[in-house]
């Protein structure tokens, strides 16, 4: 078996499984070869090359196109590790010449991308000026599996665990907490003292509650004996929540790290209320089992210094 397993090794080529990745993302041995800019004879006699040294059929000819056999997704699995392997060493070799190159791809919430992260990305590309960042925000199972083939690099979401993590590695950032605020034009801000039911027949804007932040603000309520106050406005959007609370009409809840790392000079007021239900945590996550790269670790590294102060318990206003 291990002379089988040499043999064929030296008979792939990085070559042969570009070809591979290339046929399994188009779904068509011709698109493949336009993609990659060969003729189709040539994706064609490697597929048919790979196949017959590995001895097992790794796509599935269709009307359509072609389709991996679970062969072929266990050569495509193991070629995406390959590949992005590689990629790693030579940015690693890029970043040992020069320290600011790189490129970093995160994937985090929408609250995070518009406090702490912003703090962290300004604060890498001060540090290293060519450095190159992609900043996302999608549905945590989405990007959980864009970490999976490598198309993102680390991830910041809450704590959200699930079986199949298994393959990630988590370590623990901070414990978000959440706080009713208002617009500094608001009557509410100008309060030294507030309690919540107060506040019930106030204009809410909140976040969806079908998403995680909308779920945990429902449960903090509830946890004080009160209903969820009625909405009048429902979004996922933590822009247009903020520009509803620049016009003092509205409250909201948002978290710790947006009111302390968000836009300055800030437009809303934390109310003199305890945190609104229990703390979520944030959490980084990577992919077992994948080299960290330089520019990665650098990014790891900033949001830890970062998030410091957020352990601190916080002093009501």
């Amino acid at each position: 078996m291990t002379q089988l397993t040499d043999r064929i090794g030296r008979r792939i080529k990085l070559r042969d499984l570009r070809v591979v990745l290339a046929v399994a993302h188009s779904g068509s041995l011709s698109k493949a070869a336009e993609s990659l800019a060969v003729s189709f004879p040539v994706v064609s006699r490697t597929v048919s090359t790979l196949e017959h040294a590995l001895g097992v059929r790794l796509f599935d000819r269709t009307a359509v196109g072609v389709e991996p056999t679970m062969y072929g997704r266990a050569l495509i699995k193991s070629s995406t590790a390959v590949i992005d392997e590689l990629r790693r060493g030579v940015e690693q070799i890029e970043f040992l010449s020069d320290p600011s190159l790189g490129e970093l791809r995160i994937g985090t919430t929408q609250p995070m991308m518009a406090g702490l992260l912003s703090i962290a990305i300004d604060q890498l590309i001060s540090r290293y000026p060519k450095m190159a960042i992609q900043a996302t925000t999608e549905a945590g199972g989405t990007m959980r599996n864009a970490l999976r083939e490598r198309t993102i690099d680390v991830l910041v979401l809450p704590s959200i665990s699930a079986a199949s993590d298994d393959d990630l590695v988590s370590e623990f950032l901070f414990n978000e907490k959440l706080f009713v605020v208002a617009g500094l034009q608001s009557r509410w801000a100008r309060r030294r003292r507030v309690e919540l039911d107060e506040l019930m027949d106030e204009l809410w804007a909140l976040p969806l509650s079908t998403l995680f932040l909308g779920a945990l603000i429902t449960k903090g309520f509830r946890s004080r004996g009160l209903d969820l106050p009625k909405r009048k406005v429902d979004s996922d959007s933590v822009h247009l929540r903020n520009s509803l609370l620049a016009t003092g009409r509205y409250l909201s809840v948002l978290p710790e790290s947006m009111l302390r790392f968000g836009p300055r000079p800030l437009t809303v007021k934390r109310l003199p209320l305890a945190p609104l239900g229990e703390p979520l945590p944030y959490k980084i996550l990577t992919l077992k089992n994948r080299t960290i790269s330089p520019v990665t670790q650098l990014f790891i590294d900033c949001i830890r210094e970062l998030v410091k102060p957020l352990v601190k318990e916080p002093k009501l206003s």
